[in-house]
């Protein structure tokens, strides 16, 4: 019987060959659950639930709510003992692939390709990035860079210009440079284009250097949180100085 360990590395493998560039994540917190297997494709980010025969259905319900708010995508993989009804358990726009245990190895099947997710919401998906890449989006949207300002404020500034149509000042500036090169304009109905910015959070994703993204994050909390000058004096060592006095 196959165990979850048993499929992660080869079904890594047979996605590629079915995608061709991919990025793999795993195990992230999204809502209350933890997704198995974010995998980010070209201009788009897919959920993957794996379900080895080992597992039951007891939480699924719930996980594809929280799926289905992240994700553009979403795949479950089901090891054959759940392949003959598993399609009960998923909505109709969720993946299927099945997995055989073939001469001791992990066999994979496409029962069903994922259909877009309408239900995605960009204010969850872009929950994914860290501060840093928060900071990529302000910049290619040409927003303020709010330094300082926590993920959470700049998440929601980042979704309110998704909602809020350019000024007047912008359109003119619009209208400026696109005669200035002598193309038609291409005035947005929004500050920052919703598909541009979902296309925008898988790229950064693609991209993402874990690295240099904690070098950037350790640089941030210094500039947010300096340390004071000079040292702290310990509670006990205070507490020994004051008994001291009433001696």
């Amino acid at each position: 019987m196959l165990k979850d360990k048993d499929i992660r590395e080869a079904l890594f493998d047979y996605l590629e060959l079915e995608y061709g560039k991919t990025r793999i994540f795993e195990e992230k917190m999204i809502g209350k659950s933890r997704a198995d297997v974010i995998m980010v494709i070209t201009g788009a980010i897919v959920g993957i639930e794996i379900k080895s025969d080992a597992d039951t259905y007891t939480r699924l319900d719930s996980q594809v709510k929280d799926y289905d708010k992240y994700f553009d995508y979403n795949i479950v993989v089901v090891g054959s003992s759940h392949a003959s009804h598993i399609d009960e358990h998923v909505p109709e726009h969720w993946g299927i692939i099945t997995v055989d245990e073939v001469d001791d190895k992990a066999d994979f099947y496409f029962l069903r390709h994922p259909l877009v997710n309408k239900k995605m919401k960009l204010e969850r998906k872009i929950e994914l990035l860290w501060r840093p890449e928060l900071g990529l989006i302000l910049e290619r949207f040409n927003m303020p860079k709010y330094a300082g300002q926590s993920k959470p404020f700049v998440r929601k500034k980042i979704i309110e210009w998704t909602k809020t149509p350019p000024t007047k000042a912008e359109i003119t500036r619009i209208k400026r440079a696109a005669k200035a090169e002598g193309v038609v304009p291409e005035i947005p109905e929004t500050k920052v284009d919703p598909t541009a910015l979902n296309a925008e959070i898988s790229e950064i994703l693609f991209e993402r250097d874990y690295e240099k993204l904690l070098a950037d994050i350790k640089e941030y909390q210094k500039e947010k949180n300096p340390r004071r000058r000079g040292t702290k004096k310990s509670t006990r060592v205070r507490r020994i100085r004051r008994l001291a006095k009433k001696q």
